[in-house]
């Protein structure tokens, strides 16, 4: 079963190239665990003058539950990257969980 990912970019238009970065980065999450319904990126600038004002959040829907990341970064590839790590590591849990079931 092959996991829906919608992008959606908060007051500026994702890249193709960015788009399909995190398409090939999200959809490998369910390497680790292979419920999940969908997964929903969303994109934001933030308003401060930091360089890190990307803001990538990623929310995977899956049975029984959802799971969130968030990260502000300096590129939505690194934040990407980093949202991906940190649902990884909860995938892994919550299917420990499920299994213990």
């Amino acid at each position: 079963m092959h996991m829906n990912v919608t992008i959606q970019s908060v007051r500026f238009t994702a890249s193709d190239q960015l788009e399909e970065f995190i398409q090939q980065k999200v959809s490998k999450l369910d390497q680790f665990f292979d419920g999940i319904v969908s997964a929903e990126v969303i994109l934001k600038l933030d308003k401060s003058d930091s360089t890190e004002n990307k803001v990538s959040e990623i929310s995977l829907n899956v049975p029984g539950g959802d799971l969130f990341a968030k990260k502000q970064t300096k590129s939505f590839e690194e934040g990407v990257d980093l949202c991906v790590d940190a649902l990884r590591k909860q995938l892994i849990k919550w299917k420990e969980k499920v299994r213990a079931k």
